[in-house]
């Protein structure tokens, strides 16, 4: 199991109490990892410390604002290649047959492109699986990571970090053409709603189990702390 890939899940999973108090062993985790430069351990380091210490409403509304309310921050991967069109939807439900076929059942009703649970089935992979798929990925994961770093915001070190674990360089105009697409955030709360219920789509099993389980995530990784399923809510 690759104990960075199941951390790095979870950093990028919906934030709660549970994720709040294994931050130090997520954090000890992915410090020890010699695959990332010194660099980029450290970049990671603002991201723990953030998700460890603030406070639980913020670190919620921070999540929601950047990768809830920003389609150009969607953490579906697809949404980035794909966006609304018919294609998306044949693309989940082969990887949906891939997850199946490697014993990995998703228990969310995220959609499979969902990155946090990409990755937690990549954990379970072999490398040279997991470094193809990651560099697939590799423009999305540098356009998103340009994003954030332009937005200051400490998430960016997670795809950075992603990045040099595929080995792979993002192709410079596949990135490029990712970064022409504007920015699309609905004004308020109402304009959000909209967007959710446009875009929504369920794929895999119950579609009311909530967010990637964080206590099964953190099990699977060996720690102490054992939370309880937490259901992510809805824009308030």
């Amino acid at each position: 199991m690759d104990r960075s890939l199941k951390a790095l899940s979870l950093i990028l999973s919906y934030p709660t109490r549970e994720l709040q108090a294994a931050m130090p062993e997520i954090g000890a985790v992915l410090a020890s990892d010699t695959r990332l430069t010194a660099a980029a351990r450290r970049a990671l380091r603002p991201l723990v410390d953030d998700l460890r210490s603030r406070d639980i409403y913020e670190l919620e509304e921070q999540f929601v604002m950047l990768f809830d309310r920003s389609r150009t921050l969607s953490l579906n991967l697809f949404e980035h290649v794909h966006g609304e069109s018919r294609d998306r939807g044949g693309a989940m439900v082969s990887l949906l047959e891939t997850y199946r076929t490697g014993g990995f059942e998703p228990a969310t009703s995220e959609l499979p492109d969902h990155l946090p649970v990409l990755l937690e089935f990549l954990s379970t992979r072999p490398v040279a699986e997991v470094q193809d798929t990651l560099a697939d990925a590799a423009h999305i994961l540098e356009a998103l990571n340009t994003r954030l770093d332009r937005r200051e915001s400490p998430y960016g070190a997670v795809f950075a970090a992603l990045l040099q674990l595929s080995g792979a360089k993002a192709d410079k105009e596949a990135v490029a053409e990712l970064l022409e697409q504007p920015e699309h955030d609905p004004e308020d709360l109402e304009a959000l709603d909209e967007v959710w219920e446009e875009s929504e789509v369920l794929f895999g099993p119950d579609p009311n189990a909530g967010c990637p389980q964080v206590r099964d995530m953190l099990a699977r990784m060996d720690t102490p702390i054992t939370p309880a399923p937490v259901a992510r809510p809805a824009a308030e």
